[in-house]
């Protein structure tokens, strides 16, 4: 069974119709009575209520579909930015990406991420060049881009009948047939005349494209042998599972022409979980056979409500049966495995038995998470971890109701088993709750379903931005703290040095005290006054930082000094330190790298000077410009809005802290000021 199974994702920018494809292949198939559509709200595939409000995909959706005696898993991601988790999780699931292109807009930027993300893998590639029938697209165009884009391994398997609206169907050069289509089926016709000239030039390029990547066929082709079609075919095959050539395929997915071809080629040259590479830890190697130890992947956790976290399993190697005790081996604990299931959309088919090459869902884990091996208690193999990009936003949430806290949390912590780009904590400092992701729109998304599944509703605030405090110049001051009210009095008294040390360098507190001018056993509370007064801050209540402080003098009573006025005292020396030391505020700054078409560059650089942020330089990332800069964290709330605006959704950064630097004069009062202003309302 598992040389008939074929896993294939569909990966590309958003709109380019992955899931209008994946439903014509249901459909097609007889998998699904009616053809889901995306826009009607009716898609297998989309079938979260805030994938039909918007009308495009935000997770990964499964189906499976058995077709001439062959198993489909059909793997459908989003192609939106921030939903770039989804897509990294659809990788570690298929067996071959198929990159569909919308021939209208082109090879756009989220195609070209994706394409990089599969040659990180070295996984086999396939593209489908999709909306051909749509007004004034152009086939050839939108393969030149293609070849600009991705390089010279592209090869030519098929080209359209017709264009734009009157595009009727397609010319298959491996088998020299052509076809038109009827409801999707596609129906041999006799090779229109007008391509029949054009068949040795197309066979040719073929030709020399596979002889690139194979060196028999180089040999032969060089020498001037004939090349057989079955040589062709052979070489194909193999230089798609090695990865060494991407070929090119057609259709338009919502007139359902190019589907049926689809599939025939996928059954006869894309791989099989068969004919991939033994699975490798290390110096450990399991091959891929039904007859090896099991070796399963878990790509994907989605909460039920009713059945708690469906984990999605590939099985890479052996087979698994509902019953059998497994090795969680990222973790070192044994799980049993209850219920296993097929899942197609929303569907669930309970099944006893996955085998190689199989995907499923398991329920009921204990341990279990996204990114961990499964396998048989005789394996210790242990895959990597999928590497997720860490969140580049941040918002602040409260809820609604009081007393909702504990649910918010219980909320949050699910919704971050099934999205691993996404983080939640309270920050004790900001007195705020704060959720991060890649983007506005998948916060947004985030908090609909927090609200849909967990039923709490939250308030959405701007985060507070972690200011800190510092001294600029080295300075001295006493602390004296003396109190008499009859009876037993306080009296402490220190003088301190303050001065500050390099940026990030941190706080230390130094005794340099001689002659027992102060005894030693107050130097801790002296050391505590001027730790809480460190937290506290002094110019506008924020942390300081950098600084070295140093107890050298100070005075004693034998009868009235103590612990708490050491430690007054400690705290009075460290503001009047504070009074003479020059203090200034500094503010977060982050490195944001930003990828863009070239055409937007200019826009993008002179809203990044506008946010105070200066440009470290520029660097070519295929067809795209990446922008590295730093800019002040204060100055990148709902930067991927504006971004997507400037861009017409076609830019997409990262931002990740690198260091604190001195606030502008002007600001740092206005910040100054704001914060009296609340000390006084608070």
């Amino acid at each position: 069974m598992s040389e008939k199974v074929r896993n294939i994702g569909f990966f590309g920018h958003g709109g380019a119709g992955k899931t209008t494809l994946s439903d014509g292949i249901l459909y097609l198939t007889k998998a699904n009575s009616r053809l889901g559509r995306v826009d009607d709200g009716t898609s297998v595939f989309d079938y979260d209520e805030e994938e039909i409000n918007r009308r495009c995909s935000l997770n990964l959706g499964l189906g499976y579909a058995d077709w001439n005696g062959y198993r489909f898993n059909i793997i459908d991601v989003p192609g939106y930015t921030d939903f770039i988790g989804e897509a990294i999780s659809g990788f570690h699931a298929a067996d071959t990406a198929i990159l569909v292109i919308d021939a209208s807009g082109g090879v756009e930027v989220g195609t070209e991420r994706m394409w990089r993300e599969a040659e990180a893998l070295s996984l086999p590639r396939a593209i489908f060049i999709n909306k051909l029938k749509k007004e004034n697209t152009d086939f050839v165009k939108s393969l030149q881009e293609a070849v600009e884009a991705f390089g010279r391994r592209l090869c030519v398997c098929q080209v359209p009948i017709g264009q734009a609206e009157e595009l009727t169907g397609l010319l298959d050069l491996l088998e020299d047939k052509a076809y038109t289509f009827q409801d999707g089926k596609a129906k041999q016709i006799d090779i229109p005349a007008e391509l029949k000239d054009r068949i040795p030039k197309l066979k040719e390029q073929l030709v020399e494209a596979l002889a690139d990547a194979d060196d028999e066929l180089m040999n032969k082709f060089l020498e001037g042998q004939v090349i057989t079609p079955e040589e062709m075919k052979r070489s194909l095959k193999s230089s798609i599972a090695q990865a060494k050539v991407c070929p090119v395929l057609l259709g338009d997915a919502h007139s359902l022409i190019g589907i049926e071809n689809l599939l025939e080629f996928a059954t006869a040259y894309l791989p099989s979980p068969l004919d991939l590479p033994a699975v490798t830890s290390g110096d450990k190697k399991v091959k891929r056979d039904p007859t090896s130890p099991f070796v399963g992947y878990i790509f994907k956790t989605v909460s039920e409500p009713h059945l708690g976290e469906l984990l999605y399993l590939r099985v890479l190697c052996g087979k698994v049966d509902a019953g059998s005790v497994v090795m969680n081996t990222a973790q070192g604990r044994e799980e049993k495995i209850n219920q296993i299931y097929f899942i197609r959309g929303k569907e669930r088919e309970e099944t006893k038995i996955l085998t190689t090459g199989m995907i499923g869902a398991l329920v009921k884990l204990k341990l279990t998470k996204t990114g961990d091996t499964l396998a048989a208690p005789s394996q210790t193999i242990v895959l990597p971890k999928m590497p997720f990009p860490a969140p580049s936003i941040s918002m602040a949430i409260m809820p609604k109701t009081k007393g909702d806290d504990e649910k918010v949390s219980n909320g949050l912590s699910r919704l971050r088993e099934e999205d691993p780009t996404f983080a939640f904590h309270f920050d004790p400092e900001l007195r705020q709750l704060l959720i991060s992701g890649i983007g506005e729109s998948h916060l947004e998304v985030i908090l609909s379903r927090l609200k849909r599944k967990f039923g709490v509703d939250v308030e959405l605030h701007r985060p507070r931005v972690p200011y800190r405090e510092t001294f600029t110049r080295k300075t001295e001051a006493q602390g004296r703290y003396k109190k008499q009210t009859g009876g037993r009095g306080q009296y402490g008294d220190v003088w301190l040095r303050i001065e500050p040390v390099a940026r990030s360098a941190g706080y230390e507190f130094k005794d340099e005290l001689f002659g027992g001018s102060v005894p030693s056993k107050y130097v801790p509370s002296v050391e505590k006054g001027v730790a809480e007064t460190l937290a506290e801050g002094v110019l506008a209540g924020y942390p300081i930082v950098d600084v070295v402080v140093t107890i050298y003098d100070g005075s004693f009573h034998p009868v009235d000094s103590s612990d708490i006025a050491f430690k007054i005292a400690g705290t009075l020396a460290f503001k009047a330190c504070a009074g003479k030391g020059g203090m200034v505020l500094l503010e977060p700054i982050g490195e944001v790298e930003v990828v863009v078409p070239e055409s937007f560059m200019g826009d993008v650089m002179g809203d990044l000077n506008s946010r105070r942020g200066k440009i470290l330089g520029m660097e070519s990332e295929g067809r795209l410009q990446k922008i590295k800069a730093l800019v002040p964290q204060a100055e990148m709330y709902k930067y991927s809005t504006s971004l997507r605006s400037m861009t017409q959704g076609r830019g997409f950064f990262s931002m990740k802290y690198h260091h604190y630097e001195e606030v502008p004069k002007e600001m740092a009062a206005k910040i100054v000021e704001e914060s009296k202003k609340a000390k006084a309302s608070g």
